[in-house]
C-alpha cells in the first residue's frame, strides 16, 4: 500500500520511481545535499523542491529529520534523536549516530573551529552573498591553537584527509589544485556549518568574551 501510494504522488509531480530513489539514496548516503556543490548536486535539489513533502513523509518513517536552507539551497538530514540544528553532545555522543563514518577527533575539532571563525565573519559582515566565509588555513592554523591548544596534523596526508571529509560534509570549500601545506592557501566554510554547530552549542563552548579575545590575539582576517 505504502508502495502504491508512494507511486501515485510520484507520478502527480511527474518524478519517477527512479528519480525519487537517486534522491533518497544521495541524502542517506551523503547526508547533505548542495545546490551549489556540482551540476549533479542542483539538479538533485531542485528535485528534491519538487518533491519535498513527499520526502520527509518517506523519512519521517525511520524518524530521520530534514533541514532544509531555502537560502543558501541546501538538504541536511539528521538521525534518529539528533537536534535539529545542532549537535547531540559535542563530547561524547556528537556524531555517533551518523550516516556514515564518525568523525575523527581531529575532525571535530577542526569544526568546531570553523564555526567559531563563521560567527566571526558573520559580527564582521565578511560574509558573501552566498553566505560563505574565506579563511586562510595559517588563520585556521593559528585558531587551532588559540582555541583549542592544539595544532593541526603535521602530516599532510592526515590534514587532507581532515579537509577532504569536510568537504564531503558540505562544510568547506576549497579548489582541488589549492596546497593544503601552504599557509597562504585559502578554503571557503560553507552556510551548513551552523547546522552542525548550534548556537547554543557555540555559546557554551566559547562565550562571546572568548570569540572577541581570540580576535583581537590573532588579528587573522
Amino acid at each position: 500500500m505504502l508502495t502504491e501510494l508512494i507511486e501515485e504522488s510520484l507520478t502527480n509531480l511527474n518524478i519517477s520511481a527512479d528519480e525519487f530513489s537517486e534522491l533518497i539514496i544521495r541524502l542517506l548516503d551523503y547526508g547533505v545535499i548542495s545546490r551549489d556543490e556540482s551540476l549533479i548536486e542542483a539538479k538533485l535539489y531542485d528535485r528534491y523542491i519538487q518533491c519535498d513533502e513527499l520526502v520527509e513523509d518517506y523519512l519521517s518513517v525511520i524518524k530521520v529529520r530534514i533541514q532544509h536552507d531555502s537560502k543558501f539551497c541546501f538538504v541536511r538530514i539528521f538521525p534518529p534523536g539528533a537536534i535539529v540544528p545542532g549537535m547531540i553532545d559535542i563530547e561524547e555522543g556528537a556524531f555517533n549516530n551518523g550516516f556514515r563514518v564518525k568523525p575523527t577527533q581531529q575532525e571535530v575539532a577542526a569544526i568546531l573551529v570553523l564555526r567559531v571563525e563563521y560567527e566571526k565573519s558573520l559580527r564582521e559582515g565578511r560574509v558573501n552573498e552566498k553566505g560563505c566565509v574565506l579563511l586562510p588555513l595559517e588563520g585556521l592554523a593559528i585558531s587551532f591553537t588559540n582555541l583549542l591548544k592544539r595544532s593541526l596534523p603535521d602530516n599532510l596526508g592526515e590534514r587532507k584527509a581532515i579537509f577532504k571529509r569536510l568537504r564531503q560534509l558540505r562544510l568547506i570549500e576549497f579548489n582541488a589544485d589549492v596546497d593544503l601545506d601552504s599557509a597562504e592557501s585559502w578554503i571557503s566554510i560553507q552556510p551548513s556549518i551552523t547546522s552542525f554547530v548550534s548556537d547554543d552549542v557555540l555559546s557554551n563552548l566559547y562565550p562571546d568574551e572568548t570569540i572577541d579575545q581570540q580576535q583581537e590575539t590573532t588579528g587573522v582576517l
